[in-house]
């Protein structure tokens, strides 16, 4: 099943000026596309583009799955500061429609399975980096959505807590959801994404599988790391 379709034929933040052009591809239920590219590429446009937050976009985006739900996480924490780690699991429950005992259910195991339960009642702003991180974690799989799309999510978090997040994620995956992924850990990427989009200079360059991205740059066997500098 098709969950989202990316449409993008040119995109930006000022009129006269495009960041991103000739932007497409479809998620599927179940796959994880990474989205690939070096710094100023056009990745975090794209993924804006996609929530609605570029004040200039021609395309089309499409949530076509059962829900048309989503969740974002970014790779800044975005976290007020009066608001406790359990209120602000609340408020992501309020807003979504979530039934409070399958809020409390589904709270409890996340905080459980990130170790974060014996500070659910402080404030984020005394957490560190990583942990202010795993809040955002948590808030995303709260509401168990069709879609996830994720920032570089490996910023701050242990090895511990990459691990729960790739285990939250493959569980996710194995429900049906599908997941976008921008990151700069090409390593990771490699091992755990279905498909890719490689960008630079705000085009794609390459898209598909692995196997598919060696054969358009013309690097057979060769990492996904090779084909990236490759290409950008």
């Amino acid at each position: 099943m098709q969950l989202l379709e990316v449409s993008i034929r040119k995109a930006g933040y000022e009129e006269q000026y495009s960041v991103i052009h000739d932007i497409g591809f479809r998620l599927q239920e179940g796959e994880l596309i990474g989205l690939i590219g070096p710094n100023g590429a056009g990745k975090s446009t794209t993924i804006k583009s996609i929530l609605g937050l570029t004040k200039h976009m021609d395309g089309a985006i499409h949530f076509t799955g059962p829900t048309g739900n989503y969740a974002y996480i970014p790779e800044q924490p975005i976290l007020y500061d009066s608001m406790t780690l359990w209120e602000h699991m609340e408020l992501a429950a309020s807003a979504y429609g979530l039934e409070r005992e399958s809020f409390l259910s589904r709270a409890e195991e996340l905080l459980i399975q990130f170790r974060l339960s014996e500070v659910r009642h402080h404030l984020p702003s005394s957490f560190s980096k990583g942990m202010q991180q795993k809040i955002m974690l948590i808030l995303g799989f709260l509401i168990r959505p069709d879609v996830y799309i994720v920032d570089e999510p490996f910023v701050g978090l242990d090895p511990k807590a990459t691990k729960d997040f790739l285990d939250l994620l493959l569980l996710e995956r194995k429900r049906g959801a599908g997941v976008l992924m921008s990151t700069h850990v090409l390593d990771t990427a490699e091992r755990i994404c279905d498909s890719f989009v490689l960008i630079s200079d705000g085009r794609i360059v390459a898209q598909g599988t692995l196997d598919e991205v060696r054969a358009q740059c013309g690097l057979h066997d060769a990492p996904l790391f090779e084909c990236f500098h490759s290409l950008t």
